[in-house]
């Protein structure tokens, strides 16, 4: 009888560190003539298929420039945004392909001119953008990869680019109805979160802290770690509980340095660390990765943004301080 763990391909085995990205091109025509190249990727988690263009795109009123229309694919009427919009950039070509992504449980088409390959790397050869080049896009550059030649493929924040166009809506909290939920007790809790986007870290907070709860931030696994470290220490010093300090953690995937099912997996084999709740929170909603999140330990999985979702979730694992001895 295979193990649990063998029953995965090793891309897709949890704390591997590794992820393979859809490479796809953008063809900018500069004012001397001449075409820049911009190389660009998505984690192949997001994508769902890669296709031609639709030619039958119906116009849509009051959408931002960016969004060319919707398309019927695969018997589903999504959106396309166009990345050459997106990016301010002259085209010299037709975007003739269209990523269809499927992510915060949504799905959209983007179109791009040119798909390239899938390649395979570790989170940790994923560094941070020039400041220049980020700025360049907007700040939607969640880090950079060097490939051939020196060339820099950049992966974009595709979360901040939805939420730059007005596409992500997130119920306030003040609209949820925590006896629906099951929340019985108005309980405040520490929570750390992890997430390279700021953009989702903003949203995350807002619903957070409009619960009444604090709100600590990290952008990768190895920041949290350290962190985590830190309190640890801190506790012991002072004669305390790690969990006076932080009661859950809330964590992405997809981060450059430690990806969040690494950092789940190294906290929940630290004895000292792995009394503390992890929720695993994605804009991923397919079955393999809430398969992945349960292989590391984590003790719950949420979808981005479903604030109700979030809400519950936080008042069933977060410990209870005066729980943390039992």
């Amino acid at each position: 009888m295979p193990k649990k763990q063998d029953l995965l391909p090793k891309i897709l085995e949890t704390g591997a560190n590794e992820l393979e990205i859809v490479d796809f091109r953008m063809y900018e025509e500069l004012d001397d003539g001449s075409i820049y190249e911009w190389a660009l990727g998505v984690n192949v988690a997001k994508v769902k298929e890669v296709i031609f263009t639709p030619e039958n795109v119906a116009k849509t009123p009051k959408s931002p420039p960016e969004v060319v229309g919707i398309a019927k694919i695969r018997d589903k009427n999504i959106p396309l945004l166009s990345l050459a919009r997106w990016m301010k950039i002259k085209p010299a070509m037709e975007e003739k392909y269209t990523i269809v992504m499927e992510f915060l449980r949504e799905t959209v088409g983007i179109t791009i001119h040119e798909a390239k390959r899938i390649r395979r790397l570790k989170w940790n050869e994923i560094k941070k953008p020039p400041e220049s080049m980020d700025n360049r896009l907007g700040g939607k550059i969640v880090g950079v990869i060097e490939i051939e030649n020196g060339q820099l493929l950049l992966l974009l924040d595709f979360e901040g680019i939805l939420d730059e166009l007005g596409m992500i809506k997130v119920m306030s909290v003040s609209s949820i109805n925590k006896k629906k939920l099951g929340i019985k007790a108005d309980e405040h809790f520490k929570i750390l979160i992890l997430d390279d986007s700021s953009v989702a870290r903003r949203i995350m907070r807002k619903i957070l802290t409009e619960d009444g709860h604090t709100v600590y931030e990290a952008t990768n696994g190895i920041e949290a770690l350290e962190m985590l470290h830190d309190w640890l220490k801190e506790a012991k010093d002072e004669g305390k509980d790690l969990s006076d300090y932080v009661q859950l953690i809330i964590s992405d995937i997809e981060m450059p340095g430690m990806d969040g099912l690494t950092f789940t997996k190294k906290v929940k084999e630290n004895p000292e660390l792995a009394k503390i709740p992890v929720i695993i929170n994605t804009s991923l909603s397919d079955q393999a990765n809430v398969s992945k999140s349960k292989f590391v330990g984590a003790d719950a999985h949420l979808v981005k943004f479903d604030a109700p979702d979030l809400i519950k979730l936080v008042h069933k694992y977060a410990l209870r301080r005066n729980d943390a001895s039992s």
